[in-house]
């Protein structure tokens, strides 16, 4: 709905503050849409997702347009000691994690556009599940703050899959990766786990894996899941004995 428009438009760009282990300050919002569009229901969605992030509106911009535009920018702060986790300060030996099971959006997708017949064998909430994943995806943010005050050296929000976002940080960071598994969500397959994209779950790399799952602990936050280790080649990229390909959303300007 337009309403789901809204709140996804802002949370993925939040996302993007929890992945350096920050809090959200305020958003801008620039919207373009048809005549005749229901803005009501967007700035409601939008509204929403402002609420539940603590993140206001503060401003932006509304114009005509031939296909609906929502752009959100987001400014954040980061919260005690250290800086802002990026994505290029991985290094060889670190333990891989990432916040959640993946692959959950994409089988969502796929459900919503193929009707509640595609898979009889799930259950109606899974089902429901899948599709608020793409829906109302989540913004990690206590998950985030947790992992850089445990010492995270490098995240990202697996916004565009694991299997591409994965690739970005170990050429950031200057490191390989050999993973372990992949945990894939309920009612999803494998391919969406590594590839689908918009799970917004975080990938963080960090030297001490029981100082990490303390500190999730201590916040009452689910225990974070590991999947492999930071290498010292450069080049290599594997799951397994298999070499993990770029595979994901890839943006064409």
């Amino acid at each position: 709905t337009l309403r789901d428009v809204g709140w996804k438009a802002l949370t993925s760009a939040v996302s993007d503050i929890a992945a350096m282990g920050g809090t959200p300050a305020h958003a801008v919002v620039a919207l373009g849409a048809e005549p005749g569009t229901d803005l009501d229901e967007i700035a409601e969605g939008i509204a929403e997702a402002a609420e539940r992030w603590r993140c206001p509106v503060v401003g932006g911009d509304l114009t005509a347009a031939a296909q609906l535009v929502v752009s959100v920018a987001v400014t954040g702060t980061v919260e005690g000691p250290g800086p802002a986790v990026l994505r290029s300060g991985a290094r060889p030996g670190d333990v891989l994690f990432v916040t959640g099971p993946l692959g959950a959006s994409a089988a969502g997708l796929r459900i919503l556009r193929s009707g509640p017949d595609t898979d009889p064998g799930l259950g109606d909430a899974d089902r429901r599940a899948l599709e608020d994943a793409y829906r109302r995806p989540q913004a990690r943010l206590a998950e985030g703050r947790a992992a850089r005050h445990a010492g995270a050296t490098a995240m990202m929000d697996l916004s565009d899959g694991l299997g591409l976002d994965l690739h970005r940080l170990a050429a950031a960071s200057g490191v390989g990766f050999v993973l372990d598994e992949v945990p894939v969500a309920t009612g999803a397959t494998p391919e969406e786990a590594v590839g689908g994209g918009e799970d917004y779950e975080l990938l963080i790399a960090a030297p001490d894996a029981e100082s990490l799952a303390a500190r999730f602990a201590a916040d009452g936050l689910r225990r974070p899941l590991r999947i492999g280790t930071c290498t010292r080649e450069v080049g290599e990229r594997r799951l397994g004995d298999e070499t993990l390909g770029a595979s994901g959303y890839q943006h064409r300007f």
